[in-house]
């Protein structure tokens, strides 16, 4: 904030372009503005304005003086601690940390790195459950975990995760030890809290399926679509039946995903594909977000006719264009050709109403024969309840959305053409698309279209990371 006469400008830590002006009369309030930081140019009048702290450990004087006090006491154990251990080094290090940060804490009632003394801010007992989001939700709550055959392991490895990454800090001498109760739930703390939950997954994992008394099923698709039918074909001479499949897909204006077992196979694979003269691109973990969209989006538009790729082709892909999945080196047992893994890669080919998938294998793996009965069980249901109702399969229509405004296409003629990537562009017109976004990101806010927002904000932080 900043005072200029009887007035006070009050920069909210989310929007740093804008102030919010009071201007005072003695002691009560005059007016309310909203102006432009940079330029003081009044944006508005505004009767009511809502103010919230800038971090969550914001605390009273008598509570904070109290925390300090029990802060001060963990670093006088700690430095004792290390110095008994001879870490001379360790316990200096500490100490002018812990003192700098007590300093700005008593000077500013805040300081960076804060939450690092969360369990002195809320006064909880060491080891005790860190306050969470789900505290503050009604008892009947429910809570919706989607992809929950990858999404409860990443919950329950973010305790042990962040903890590895703690105890080296305190061990060093640049936190202490109570940093490690600022952390999160681990997860029998989480089960605790989880009054009622409902898993989506097309793979439940073994913990969903122990923990769910019934288990429901939605194989039926609203357009009638059928999981795909599955080929299993020889490894000998499969890139070359490979290029045949392609070939064909490109005649019907189709789209194709290869998926490979390691990086240099698909980069080999990517580099071939482009010497016979096929549009093709690399989709890898390396590739930010926003390039990410732009390359799924030049596959549907038809920039690309095919996309090769490792174990980005799974969960959340939906591309209606794709007709075609094919599966390299499907016998391989391991992670990427688990049965969870290839039921995954198969659901990316059931977009389509010619959608079909080839796997390129030698032998019959468990793996391969559950995913394949899995996917013709299902099938089998489908075709069935489309015969009863006379339902025929028609592929989804999506509509392409331009995701950037770096990329612009014609959709009416098809006609596609690239105008400044974000790397090119000057700082001008880089902050011009970051202003499009953040309104268009506001307005898919405010239309309820949350989907879009997250992309759109997840492009937004990208850009501004380049800048």
């Amino acid at each position: 904030f900043r005072v200029r006469g009887d007035s006070v400008e009050i920069i909210p830590a989310s929007r740093e372009e804008h102030a919010i002006r009071v201007e005072f009369f003695g002691d009560e309030i005059d007016r309310i503005r909203e102006v432009d930081v940079l330029t003081g140019e009044i944006v508005g009048d505004r009767e009511h304005v809502a103010i919230f702290p800038a971090s969550h450990f914001v605390t009273r004087e008598e509570k904070l003086k109290k925390a300090i006090e029990n802060i001060e006491k963990e670093l006088e154990v700690r430095a004792k601690e290390l110095k008994d251990q001879d870490k001379l080094l360790e316990a200096q290090r500490i100490e002018q940390r812990t003192n700098y940060d007590l300093e700005m804490m008593r000077e500013m009632g805040f300081c960076s790195g804060i939450e690092n003394y969360s369990r002195h801010l809320t006064f909880r007992e060491p080891g005790a459950t860190p306050y969470t989001l789900m505290d503050y939700f009604p008892d009947d709550f429910l809570i919706m975990v989607d992809e929950s055959h990858v999404t409860l392991p990443q919950v329950r490895g973010m305790y042990n995760g962040d903890r590895a990454r703690k105890q080296v800090l305190v061990d060093h001498g640049f936190r202490l030890p109570s940093a490690m109760d600022n952390r999160p739930l681990q997860f029998p703390e989480f089960e605790e809290k989880v009054n009622q939950a409902t898993y989506v997954s097309a793979t439940p994992g073994p913990y969903e399926l122990e923990h769910t008394p019934k288990m429901t099923e939605q194989i039926i698709r609203p357009t009638g679509l059928l999981d795909p039918e599955i080929d299993v074909r020889p490894i000998h001479g499969q890139i070359d039946d490979l290029v045949g499949e392609i070939n064909k897909r490109n005649e019907k204006n189709e789209r194709v995903l290869v998926t490979t077992l390691t990086k240099k196979m698909s980069e080999d694979l990517t580099d071939y594909l482009k010497e016979l003269g096929i549009k093709v691109a690399y989709l890898h973990s390396e590739i930010k977000t926003l390039q990410r969209i732009e390359i799924i989006r030049d596959l549907r538009v038809g920039k690309y006719d095919v996309l090769v790729g490792i174990n980005l082709l799974r969960e959340g892909l939906d591309i209606p264009e794709v007709s075609l999945v094919s599966i390299l080196d499907a016998d391989k047992e391991g992670f990427l050709r688990s049965d969870r893994s290839l039921i995954q890669t198969i659901g990316r080919a059931a977009r389509n109403e010619n959608g079909r998938v080839i796997m390129y294998a030698d032998k019959m793996t468990k793996s391969m024969q559950f995913a394949i009965d899995e996917t013709y069980r299902r099938r089998e249901k489908q075709i069935a309840y489309n015969e009863e109702h006379g339902i025929t399969p028609t592929t989804i229509k999506k509509e392409v959305r331009d995701v950037i405004k770096a990329t612009a296409v014609a959709e009416e003629e098809g006609n596609y053409e690239a105008t400044k990537k974000p790397s090119e562009m000057t700082k001008k017109e880089r902050q011009e698309m970051i202003d499009n976004l953040e309104t268009e990101m506001k307005q898919a806010a405010r239309d309820l279209d949350f989907e879009r927002a997250a992309e759109l904000r997840d492009v937004l932080l990208e850009l501004k990371a380049e800048g």
